[in-house]
């Protein structure tokens, strides 16, 4: 078994004035070739974006896109033809396929656009790209599940044998998270405030990695938001 962490303070950053991320993993001009992904894994990028500013049309391919915001709203259009408000509370889940372009823009001109977006590998490659967006509610001292590659889960589906579950937890609240499927591996963030997992102390942003587990427990030292994603290794 291995557990990895990394810090907040050692993501990658990126301030474009207009734009201002942080990168768990290399992408654009921050490059790590130690820190290249997780698994299935490739992309969290944690963005903050200035009113009335966004990314214009741009394309992606063969890859699982989520978008979790988490404060303001993001304006979307794609060559799909769907053209679509993503707000607070909101997920959106973007199958590239074979080939597509997309914006992201701050339709406010006076809020914050605050975000996380999160690329996964896909499973099945040159597909038709697809597209769906749901609000959810946080589960209280236990995970929802955002997105899946089972319906039956309950959230959006994408086509990769991952999970994106979320929640919020009451501090002192001791939780057990039992994978799903044997080899897959365990990100684990605490969206904000403070958790304890295997001896180690998480701060807001912090990550953990967890490699051939069966089960993560974690304890809520503080209330707190958790991100948990279960990928497969490649």
């Amino acid at each position: 078994m291995s557990m990895k962490i990394h810090r907040a303070k050692d993501r990658g950053v990126a301030d474009h004035g207009w734009l201002k991320s942080a990168f768990s993993y290399s992408f654009a001009e921050y490059f790590d070739p130690s820190r290249m992904g997780f698994g299935v894994l490739r992309v969290v990028n944690d963005d903050i974006i200035a009113p009335s500013t966004g990314f214009p049309m741009h394309p992606h391919n063969n890859m699982e896109i989520v978008t979790i915001v988490t404060e303001g709203s993001v304006a979307h259009k794609d060559t799909m033809g769907n053209g679509t408000v993503i707000k607070a509370g909101e997920v959106q889940r973007m199958s590239a396929g074979k080939g597509l372009m997309h914006s992201e823009y701050n339709p406010s001109a006076t809020e914050t656009l605050k975000l996380f977006q999160i690329w996964i590998r896909t499973r099945d490659k040159g597909i038709e790209p697809e597209y769906d967006q749901r609000e959810f509610e946080l589960g209280k001292n236990r995970l929802v599940t955002l997105v899946s590659g089972d319906a039956a889960d309950g959230g959006l589906v994408f086509r990769q044998d991952a999970w994106i579950h979320r929640g919020v937890f009451s501090k002192g609240q001791d939780f057990e998270y039992e994978l799903r499927k044997k080899g897959n591996g365990v990100f684990l963030m605490p969206v904000e405030g403070v958790i304890a997992v295997a001896g180690e102390t998480l701060n807001r942003r912090d990550e953990a990695t967890f490699t051939a587990y069966d089960t993560v427990k974690f304890k809520a030292e503080t209330d707190a938001d958790v991100l948990l994603m279960e990928v497969p290794d490649k």
